[in-house]
């Protein structure tokens, strides 16, 4: 059994030159706790700092100041009979690097435990890579703040941005004569003009009157006028925060409604209420709910009418919509402009001009 084995595993030449062939990962490496490109690289960090395992953070912090002192490069003056790493101002500069590396390992108490670990266990030579790759490339700041402090951010940009909506949307009716001037009737009934037009020592210019009263409008307005969708009050409820803190809060009342749909409607087989069919008619229109709150009353009174919650219905009503568009396109002057330019000098056509 002897000469099989031999001619199966012999230590020829050709069996170790096959072995050297083989992929560097499929083969064993050879255990090293010292590691180039890792904390001091082959140098032992306890080494550099000249202390023990055992050492305290006191005791690494004032071993690191006398090296760094001594070594610093701008300060750095050889010794009489100096034989240690930095005998030249470039090799003082390399061991002050050495020195602070050594600290920045042993002073931190997770890295030092990296470290002491690889010290221990330097077999395992890819944990180690990962280890000090993962401490090194971590963010410093708490990933939990930086999420907190963009969500607030964003809230605070919601929040002025729509009172910015909601003021030029104020400013515009204010100019409307059906809105203004019904503003004017409530202000004259309630004595808010007289008040802006005093005399006597509170007498004020006629700009001061005239931006009062312009004030005194909108603020009627604001008071009187509900305005809906993109353009309607802001609400602190509606703020990326206060959604963020309130979708469990959502989330259980979206299943709880649900549940109550399935079973009233598809179960039980009841009818739909006024608010379940203007439900249907948004959501086959495509619509957000800012978006049809914006309709005016009218237009819903309308779809309840044609009910168009009835998908039939509003097939037809889609396909009238779609006729309706293509006539007005028809009759627009600059529609028709646009198509007899697409299809005289449209793109992709190519036009030579003889000189």
């Amino acid at each position: 059994m002897g000469a099989p084995l031999a001619r199966r595993w012999g230590a020829g030449a050709a069996s170790r030159r096959w072995l050297v062939l083989l992929p560097p990962l499929l083969l064993a490496r050879p255990a090293g706790a010292l590691v180039e490109g890792l904390y001091c690289g082959t140098r032992d960090c306890y080494e550099v700092l000249g202390v023990s395992r055992t050492a305290g953070k006191a005791e690494i912090a004032r071993a690191y100041r006398q090296l760094a002192r001594r070594y610093h490069p701008d300060r750095y003056r050889p010794e009489p009979g100096d034989e240690g790493p930095g005998r030249t101002p470039q090799s003082a500069e390399e061991a002050f690097l050495l020195v602070a590396t050594a600290y920045e390992t042993l002073k931190d108490e997770e890295t030092r435990k990296d470290y002491d670990y690889m010290l221990d266990h330097p077999e395992e030579y890819y944990s180690h890579y990962y280890h000090y790759y993962s401490r090194r490339l971590a963010p410093k700041v708490d990933v939990r703040l930086v999420i907190l402090f963009s969500v607030c951010a964003i809230s605070l940009f919601q929040f002025f941005s729509w009172w910015n909506s909601y003021d030029k949307a104020i400013g515009y009716l204010a100019t409307v004569p059906k809105y203004r001037i019904q503003a004017m009737e409530i202000a004259k009934q309630q004595g808010l003009l007289r008040k802006a037009k005093e005399k006597g020592r509170n007498k004020k210019s006629k700009e001061e009157i005239r931006d009062e009263e312009e004030n005194i409008i909108k603020k009627i307005i604001k008071s009187k006028i509900d305005i809906k969708g993109g353009y309607q009050k802001p609400q602190i409820r509606d703020l990326l925060l206060f959604q963020i803190l309130l979708a469990p809060l959502h989330l259980c009342s979206y299943i709880v409604w649900y549940c109550r749909w399935i079973y009233n409607f598809n179960i039980k087989g009841k009818e739909y209420g006024e608010e379940e069919r203007l439900y249907i008619i948004r959501k086959s229109m495509k619509m957000s709910k800012s978006q049809f709150d914006s309709l005016e009353d009218h237009q819903k009174e309308t779809f309840l009418k044609r009910e168009l919650w009835i998908k039939e219905n509003y097939e037809v009503y889609k396909q009238e919509q779609k006729e309706e568009l293509k006539k007005k396109l028809a009759n627009d002057p600059r529609w028709k402009r646009y198509r007899r330019w697409m299809k005289n000098e449209g793109p992709g056509r190519l036009t030579f001009v003889d000189d």
